[in-house]
């Protein structure tokens, strides 16, 4: 795919992109040169005809352009392979236990990679990848190929999530395979501990890999307390406070029972004891244990992601403060909080506010002990913040 066109940005508003952030909202734009087509390569320029970035143009997004490069030189199969090239590298280099180095990671990550759009984690010998841009997954074909030549991977399975795709024009729930793809679960290590992942039916891309250093960060926090898991999902943190921490029994609670079913056939596959794992809505299940006045030392938080677009934001700081007060009306004095958000809408500033807000409605003192995000894998672009999403609040509340 290539075009001539061109985007001309309205006055003054070149700036974020030549500091190389790479989204072009329809709002900045003053003009469209040539009859680009979706999915289709362009040249943004500013207001005064100067060259910003070359990236890839979908007018049925609100992202109008998503910027790749900011010389003159074309979105072409080198290009690609570059930044593939340098998103295994990272990953290569980062620190690790070579005695139990973890056998599923996140190769991939969008923006924080320079290649908006692409999401891809490894389990064993196999890939995952999410396309969340038209315009790369009409390029899907070359970056997979470019991705089993660089990964040796059996089998790559492709997919698109469903909350992005009516935003960007994609088919929701379509899925591509290259190589082969185990039919059952594929299993993986981390910290010691064993876990199946089904590649083709998962959570997002299988697993909640950004979560990893901060599983044993809380566990070190869990010495002989009943702990309680919230948003469970298949049990990563409830095994990490037995196995790691010592706790002395944990309930994880999940509104999803397959995932609860997982989290059971995970307990039992590292041979833990003392986890009870119940599917049910947690607010409900929450309020069932205030009334039968049963307390907690820990009480882990760890909701999907409460807002999607900016017009969500508000709702769900209502809901981060309401799950945490639920939280509290179930911790013994003195415990532990460790409340997650994922919404990298709410930034950390936001979301620091609401736990004052906690604080306050609760009239018990909170204290912040660490403040933690993803994981390296992970990694936060300097040029777009918008990639520093996860929030996990480790806190004492007396």
């Amino acid at each position: 795919m290539s075009s001539d066109g061109h985007v001309v940005l309205k006055s003054r508003r070149a700036r974020p992109f030549f500091a190389r952030h790479p989204w072009v909202f329809d709002t900045s734009i003053h003009r469209i040169e040539g009859d680009p087509q979706p999915g289709d390569e362009v040249i943004v320029q500013s207001a005064e005809g100067k060259f910003v970035a070359r990236g890839l143009f979908n007018p049925g997004s609100t992202i109008r352009v998503r910027l790749y490069r900011w010389d003159e030189g074309p979105l072409d199969e080198a290009f690609w392979a570059r930044r593939l090239d340098s998103a295994i590298r990272l990953r290569e280099g980062l620190p690790r236990d070579t005695a139990d180095a973890p056998s599923a990671a996140r190769l991939v990550f969008s923006e924080s990679d320079g290649i908006s759009g692409l999401t891809v984690d490894r389990y064993d010998r196999w890939l995952v990848a999410q396309f969340t841009s038209l315009a790369l997954h009409a390029r899907r074909e070359e970056i997979l190929r470019l991705l089993a030549e660089r990964t040796g991977a059996s089998g790559i399975v492709a997919r698109t999530e469903r909350g992005i795709a009516s935003r960007e024009g994609l088919k929701a729930g379509e899925e591509d395979v290259v190589g082969s793809i185990p039919d059952g679960p594929v299993e993986i290590h981390e910290h010691g501990l064993r876990y199946q992942v089904d590649l083709r039916t998962g959570q997002k891309t299988g697993f909640y890999l950004d979560q990893r250093e901060n599983r044993l960060a809380v566990a070190s926090y869990a010495a002989s307390r009943r702990v309680l898991d919230l948003f469970c999902f298949t049990g990563a943190f409830s095994l990490n406070v037995l196995r790691h921490g010592g706790a002395s029994e944990v309930l994880g609670v999940d509104s999803s029972a397959a995932a609860i079913e997982r989290a059971r056939e995970h307990a039992a596959l590292n041979g833990i004891t003392g986890a009870a794992f119940e599917a049910g809505d947690v607010l409900e299940v929450v309020d069932r244990l205030r009334s039968e006045g049963q307390q907690f030392g820990m009480v882990i938080c760890d909701p999907p992601k409460y807002a999607r677009q900016a017009r969500d934001v508000e709702n769900a700081l209502k809901g981060y403060l309401r799950l945490n007060l639920d939280a509290l009306d179930v911790l013994a004095p003195d415990g532990i909080l460790v409340t997650c958000s994922c919404s990298g809408l709410v930034g950390r500033d936001l979301f620091l506010d609401m736990l004052g807000q906690v604080a306050e409605q609760s009239r018990r003192p909170i204290q912040i002990l660490d403040q933690r995000g993803q994981a390296p894998d992970h990694p936060v672009s300097a040029s777009c913040l918008e990639t520093e999403y996860l929030k996990c609040m480790i806190c004492r509340v007396e």
